[in-house]
Parts: structure tokens; sequence; C-alpha cells
């Protein structure tokens, strides 16, 4: 088992986002909660990543929330965490990134898919080795997943990265996976 301290979770703002997916991302912030795993997250007391913030924080969980300044002055942080504002979305990204041991993408917009690719791509290029997990329960993801296909279809991506991109269908799988190590990047062996 991984000791792991913090997950940053990447996931939609928008309050109209589907019920199933709001569960979703409450379930999740009480897991770590459970866990005493600290979530880093956006700050926005907003969609999914409102939901999975407050629901660890009032599970009594460590909460870390990073925001642009200029995004709160329209996205209201979430209150009662620790909460840093940076000045731009670069800072608020590498911030993230820094404080965090892996990262679980939850259903989101476009924000959500540049957040979670930029991870896949540091992992790639070996800037990091942190797990990199994306969750869902009813196949959102599969349209990404189709994408790495055709991508390793046109010889644009090695075929053991687009089979090593993690994906669970649960929260206890998505936990599992970083917490016993199986969803950490192996490093690719030459061919022979």
């Amino acid at each position: 088992m991984q000791e792991i301290s913090s997950i940053c979770v990447y996931c939609g703002s928008s309050n109209a986002a589907l019920a199933s997916h709001m569960d979703l991302a409450d379930r999740f912030g009480k897991a770590l909660a459970e866990r005493g795993i600290r979530l880093v997250f956006g700050a926005g007391n907003v969609g999914l990543m409102g939901a999975a913030a407050r629901a660890a924080r009032d599970a009594g969980g460590q909460v870390l929330g990073i925001i642009p300044h200029f995004i709160s002055t329209f996205e209201p942080p979430c209150e009662d965490i620790e909460l840093r504002v940076v000045d731009t979305m670069h800072t608020r990204k590498m911030m993230m990134a820094e404080e965090s041991e892996a990262f679980v993408a939850l259903p989101g917009g476009i924000g959500t898919l540049d957040e979670v690719v930029e991870m896949l791509s540091w992992q790639r290029l070996e800037l990091h080795n942190k797990p990199v997990v994306l969750l869902d329960e009813d196949g959102f993801w599969d349209p990404l997943f189709h994408l790495f296909e055709h991508f390793v279809q046109a010889n644009l991506l090695p075929r053991s990265f687009a089979a090593g991109v993690k994906r669970a269908k649960t929260v206890d799988e998505a936990l599992a996976m970083i917490l016993t190590g199986t969803a950490s990047p192996q490093k690719e062996t030459p061919a022979a």
C-alpha cells in the first residue's frame, strides 16, 4: 500500500451537472475524508467540485482549494476550507500538482479535460510519476478512451501508454488503484 495523504480531484463546475455525477462527487469527497486523505481542488463552491469539497469538509476531512483571483470574482470559493488565491490558471494548476500525490478526474467539461490531459502529458514526459485515474460509473470517459485508441491507430501514441491510462468504475476501485500502486505509471521498456 502506498502512503497517499493528498489527492487532487478534477471535475465539473456546472451546477446543471447530472444528479448522478453530483452524487459521485459527494461520495468521492466523503471517501477521502474517511481515509484521512486531503482533497485538493479548484476551490469553487459550484458543481461537482463544490459537492466533493463540501462532502469532504462536512465529513471532517482536510480540503485545500486553489483559485485564481479573477475566477473568485464570479465563482465563489467553498467556505471553511484552506484557501489559496493565486494570480493565474497556470499557477493554480502547478500548485494543485505540487500539493497532490495522485489525481482523479470525475466527469467534467473542457477545464477538467485540460487538467487531466495535462497530467497525463506530464506523466508521459516523466515530469511526474503520480497516479492518474479517470473515474466514471456511466461511461462518461468512453469518448476519451476512443480518442486515445485513435491516436494509437494513427501511430501518435504508443499502445503501452494508452493501455496504461487508468480508469475506475467506482470510488472504492479508484482509491484502491491509487493506494495499492496499480494506478502508478509503469516505465516503458525498449523493444528488444
